[in-house]
């Protein structure tokens, strides 16, 4: 098997298995995490799938994973295939977050899982200007990557302008907007929800070709939500609406 990448942290490598959607060739596993019930699991649908996995020093985890958050367990698995913007817009449909130069690798795996959870079915990343799909995202999102559309594009300007030409409005969430968040009526439309990096915001671009820009209100002049807070604070607005993706 050739191009593997490597997950590690017992819920990726579980919802990796159990999607099922993801080649494995084996994974690696803490001598002393053989009483685990999580262990235990992975164990259980690797027999079931027919993947070999292997009992390991400690110290080989830590090789791969020098930081320590293998949680005991390590898998080398195909990469995840990114999903075509065409496909999505012609098969899947739905409401999509687009991450603008987002930088740090755990808020793009915490907003996946956000994503995720508040049934949002795809998420763009740029190919350049931002992080793609690597193992730090795939543990801090849970495994979540496995269960969302996750499109790669070139230009975000583009991809945006494609959107709405399929009839999606635009929302932009800016701190210098207007309007907040709330007050939208999301309930009878497809949107694509743009959060920008965590210190250079949105681009002008991407403003300006914006149906709707908002903001979260602050109480005080501490202006400096995370960005992955944010996301989970305007589409859980949008799971309050009663919008189901």
């Amino acid at each position: 098997m050739t191009g593997n990448c490597i997950i590690y942290g017992k819920n990726a490598v579980i919802e990796a298995l159990e999607t099922g959607t993801r080649e494995f060739n084996k994974i690696l596993i803490a001598n002393n995490s053989r009483n685990d019930t999580k262990i235990e699991r992975i164990k259980e649908l690797a027999s079931q799938r027919g993947i070999i996995f292997q009992f390991v020093d400690s110290r080989k985890l830590n090789q791969i994973e020098p930081e320590g958050r293998h949680q005991g367990v390590v898998a080398q698995i195909a990469p995840i295939k990114y999903t075509d913007l065409d496909d999505f817009i012609a098969n899947v449909k739905g409401n999509i977050v687009i991450l603008d130069g987002v930088e740090d690798s755990h808020n793009v795996g915490a907003i996946i899982r956000t994503c995720v959870c508040a049934g949002i079915k795809g998420i763009i990343l740029p190919s350049r200007r931002g992080v793609l799909i690597n193992p730090v995202v795939e543990k801090t999102s849970a495994g979540a990557v496995n269960k969302i559309c996750i499109i790669k594009t070139n230009s975000l300007v583009n991809a945006v302008q494609k959107l709405k030409e399929n009839d999606y409005w635009v929302i932009a969430s800016d701190h210098h907007a207007k309007d907040n968040y709330y007050d939208i009526d999301y309930t009878n439309m497809n949107f694509a929800l743009i959060m920008g990096a965590e210190h250079a915001g949105i681009s002008r671009s991407l403003l300006k070709l914006s149906d709707f820009v908002v903001k979260i209100p602050m109480l005080t002049n501490f202006n400096s939500l995370n960005v992955s807070n944010a996301t989970a604070i305007i589409l859980f607005e949008v799971v309050k609406q009663g919008v189901k993706g």
